[in-house]
């Protein structure tokens, strides 16, 4: 990396056609690039950049362009193999936080959206620099110039004086600059997986006539999947595959390639990457092992790998990775090693495990449920879960979305991507608590649970494992949301209705007296009891288990007949089938066997059939829920919370050290007090005389506890409700012989009883960033580690969420004998906690230990900061980049 700019001054990016380029600081050593770039523009070009004809550039234009400072000359460049493509630059003017800017994109390249993110890094490193205000002199005629800027979200004035059109652009963060730069990432990364996806040729590298080899398995099926576009084997020393015409390389073929399959020993594939670069192929499926899940050489293999496909504008799928696979019709896509691929359905499946990829696929196929797409990304080098949620947003053929995951490389751009994707598609997850050692992944600073919590707050439905995916997957894809938890049981079997109200009951729903119709019980009767049950209720779960099994269409027949009049979501336990068996389905309008929306899913015991229903009824709550935004708080002051964050990481008011000897541990009364929380001040005492003269000052009733805070937590180390000097002393001697001689002890005032303790924090985690804490302050809440995390800044929906999911939540709203208390004060004490950990990334912990709610307030009384410098920023946070 240059020594003398930012190492994040350089990212891979998309463009907004779904191919890859470079971005990163111009050089020195960038002269002959130069030249080479500027020899390829139109004359056009030059002339709207030089307002003139400049045929040419001259050495000494050469040097002043390649040789910056990175601070009051900066220019960025976009690379694509080993040319440049594009430049934009800026040059700081009186006053110094202003700069003049331009940019040139090679012709062949204009269109793609180079220009447009090359601004996003500019605009970065400028807002780095000090830099406020861009100004732009342009052409009038230049439209395309005046429309980037126009369209990019900035606040813009212009005005034209002696011919030219001058655009002074405020570099300050709006809502529509973030809105424009998501669009694009949202648009660049959808468009770059449907290259992927919906390929027009196919070529396969390392298919032999070797029975059982991996590329002729892929060939094998790609041919047998009927794929719609040619297949080219490729292989050394055989003139043909599977009857199927081989070439001897890549660039031997006589067609274009838009995707390529790799099926080839590791050692070989940085090769042939380069090689389909050269041909133009457009994505690359690697299914061979020996890279990062080998060790430290095959990690370094690895990222060469994306290094290379990257530069010259390559996704990659893999490596170490079991395909891809694409059932439209128009495209017959089984690029994978898997020979069983389920048929066309409405659910977009991504796996990162290769291996337990085709035993997936099979279980899909066995239940009889369809896929639209399916991606195994296996050591997840380059496309990842995130690239297919953009994708899979986007795409009208997939309804559901799955994903199972062992690791999330960027988690806040997931949960990102999610609570909006959630809002119309749902997203059922399967989350290893492991991460493979081939992983490009971070380790997550937070427990498992607090991981649950965020996905319960994206909308993503989080289940435990395989058969729990599918179980809920094959309802969403078939059976619409219910309305509310109110659930009906009709069946045939007294035991078996009798369990799943049981299971209703133990699943949060609300099941109405179950409907035992006998065991001889027929179409006739389900038609009547479903009729019957269904007005009363939000879904229904149905029973059919005959005791000599027969002839069971006309079932089947009535319940498909009683959902579809309801509108309601049914599903079954129907024979103790598994999946979609066909008497339940709902046949295509081109009369194949696929099962259709409205289509009965069944589930080999009515417990299943619950457990799958209670998942997508928190989800249709969720989904009817207002999305929320981040409310308009008063007494905010972030520019004075971050002065005093820096003067304390530099030792001003610190009082304590991290072992590191960079974190710094500070009181956050001072910091608490910039978002509008008052932190009752506690007044350390030498003696009990200390401590009454104290408590007189701020007036009885008071408190006397350990002024250390691990202390207070201990059971018996707090004295309440003193009213009196004498009180006092005894507290004070009682707490001394306790805790020992030389223990500090604080006298406060005391809060508003009754009151229910409650602990609030931050944990800023690298990846998620700030994440609020809340739980109940009870010792047994404690032990039992009822707490519940949401993503910083809060809604105030994520507020109310966070207070109702922690276990004992009941003891705030007055259950279990307890008085209800100030509820609406502590969600806001939250939504203003999380404000403070989104804006300050330097506050790694802060606990608000305790926080007593009583009937009309909060009483925060006690708060202690940990701060550790900010070294790197998080993987979503500037401009657009790959992770």
């Amino acid at each position: 990396m240059h020594p003398q700019y930012p190492a994040h001054w350089e990212a891979d990016v998309v463009l907004s056609d779904g191919g890859t380029a470079h971005v990163r600081p111009i050089r020195p050593d960038d002269a002959d690039m130069l030249r080479s770039f500027y020899s390829r523009l139109s004359a056009e070009s030059i002339y709207f950049r030089y307002f003139g004809p400049r045929p040419r550039l001259t050495d000494k234009d050469v040097v002043w362009f390649t040789n910056v400072d990175y601070d009051n000359r900066v220019a960025l460049i976009a690379t694509i193999g080993t040319e440049m493509v594009a430049v934009v630059r800026y040059d700081r003017v009186q006053p110094r936080d202003h700069a003049e800017v331009a940019f040139l994109v090679e012709d062949a390249h204009q269109g793609r959206g180079v220009a447009g993110v090359l601004m996003e890094h500019l605009r970065a490193a400028a807002r780095e620099r000090g830099i406020k205000t861009f100004i732009a002199d342009v052409l009038p005629g230049n439209h395309r110039m005046m429309g980037l800027f126009r369209q990019a979200g900035y606040t813009a004035q212009s005005q034209f004086e002696d011919g030219v059109v001058r655009m002074m652009l405020d570099l300050s963060s709006t809502e529509t600059a973030l809105e424009v730069r998501l669009a694009r990432e949202h648009r660049a990364e959808a468009r770059s997986i449907a290259r992927l996806l919906t390929p027009e040729s196919v070529a396969v590298i390392g298919a032999s006539r070797e029975p059982g080899g991996i590329g002729q398995t892929v060939l094998r099926n790609l041919l047998a999947a009927d794929f719609t576009g040619p297949v080219y084997p490729v292989h050394r020393h055989v003139r043909a595959v599977a009857g199927v015409r081989a070439y001897r390389s890549v660039s031997a073929i006589d067609g274009e390639v838009d995707l390529a399959v790799l099926a080839v020993p590791a050692e070989g594939v940085l090769e042939l990457v380069e090689e389909c670069a050269e041909k133009g192929v457009k994505g690359l499926v690697v299914v061979s092992s020996g890279f990062g899940e080998t060790g430290p050489e095959g990690r370094a293999r690895q990222e060469e790998l994306v290094r290379i496909a990257r530069a010259y504008g390559i996704r990659v799928v893999g490596p170490n990775c079991l395909g891809i696979a694409n059932t439209d019709p128009a495209v017959r896509l089984n690029a994978t090693l898997a020979a069983t691929l389920p048929g066309r359905g409405s659910v977009g499946f991504f796996s990162q495990s290769g291996a337990l990829g085709t035993a997936l696929l099979q279980r899909v196929a066995q239940r009889g449920m369809g896929i639209s797409t399916f991606v195994s990304a296996g050591n997840r080098a380059d496309v990842s879960g995130n690239d297919l949620l953009q994708y899979w947003e986007e795409d009208p053929a997939t309804d559901v979305i799955l994903l199972y995951l062992e690791s999330i490389g960027n988690p806040r751009k997931f949960t990102r991507l999610a609570r909006r994707i959630s809002r119309s598609k749902p997203i059922v997850v399967v989350k290893s608590r492991g991460v493979p050692g081939g992983h490009r992944a971070p380790v997550l600073g937070l427990p498992d649970t607090a991981l649950s919590s965020l996905f319960a707050q994206a909308g993503v439905i989080r289940v435990d494992d395989l058969v729990q995916l599918f179980d809920v997957a094959q309802l969403l894809a078939h059976q619409p949301l219910p309305a509310g938890p109110r659930v009906g049981v009709v069946g045939n079997s007294d035991a078996l209705t009798l369990l799943a109200e049981e299971a209703c009951a133990g699943a949060g729903l609300q099941p109405s007296p179950p409907v035992n119709l006998g065991a001889r019980a027929g179409a006739a009767e389900f038609a009547e009891a479903l009729r019957s049950v269904l007005p009363e209720v939000d879904a229904a779960v149905a029973i059919y288990m005959p005791p000599i099994p027969g002839d069971c269409r006309e079932v089947a027949e009535a319940l498909l007949e009683a959902a579809r009049e309801s509108g309601k979501p049914v599903l079954a336990t129907f024979q103790g089938e598994l999946g979609m068996p066909a008497a339940l389905r709902v046949p295509g309008d081109s009369g194949d066997d696929s099962p259709q929306r409205g289509s009965i899913p069944s589930y080999p015991a009515p417990e299943e059939a619950v457990r799958a229903l209670a998942h997508v009824m928190r989800y249709a709550h969720w989904r009817r829920q207002p999305p929320g935004t981040a409310p308009s708080v008063e007494g905010i002051d972030t520019a004075a919370a971050r002065e005093i964050v820096a003067a304390a990481l530099v030792g001003e008011g610190a009082t304590g050290e991290g072992a590191d000897g960079e974190e710094r541990e500070i009181d956050a009364t001072a910091l608490l007090a910039c978002y509008g929380i008052e932190v009752w001040p506690a007044h350390v005492a030498a003696d009990a005389e200390e401590a009454v003269a104290a408590a007189e000052r701020i007036g009885w009733p008071v408190v006397v506890k350990s002024a250390d805070p691990e202390d207070a937590r201990r059971a018996g180390t707090v004295r309440i409700g003193l009213t009196e000097a004498a009180g006092v002393r005894q507290a004070y001697a009682d707490l001394a012989a306790l805790l020992g001689p030389g223990t500090p002890l604080a006298v406060q005032r005391m809060a508003p009883q009754p009151s229910v303790p409650t602990v609030v924090g931050v944990t800023q985690d690298r990846y998620f960033g700030g994440v609020v804490t809340f739980g109940l302050g009870e010792v047994t809440a404690r032990l039992l580690g009822d707490q519940a995390y949401r993503l910083a800044p809060l809604t105030s929906e994520d507020a109310a969420g966070l207070v109702r999911s922690v276990r004992a939540a009941p003891l705030l709203f007055g259950e279990y004998g307890y008085q209800a208390v100030a509820v609406e004060a502590l969600e806001e004490l939250l939504v203003r906690v999380g404000l403070l950990a989104d804006a300050l990334p330097e506050v790694a912990r802060m606990d608000l230990d305790q926080v007593l709610v009583g009937a009309s307030g909060v009483a925060v009384l006690g708060a202690r900061a940990v701060l550790r410098p900010v070294t790197a920023l998080r993987p979503d946070v500037g401009p657009r980049r790959l992770s």
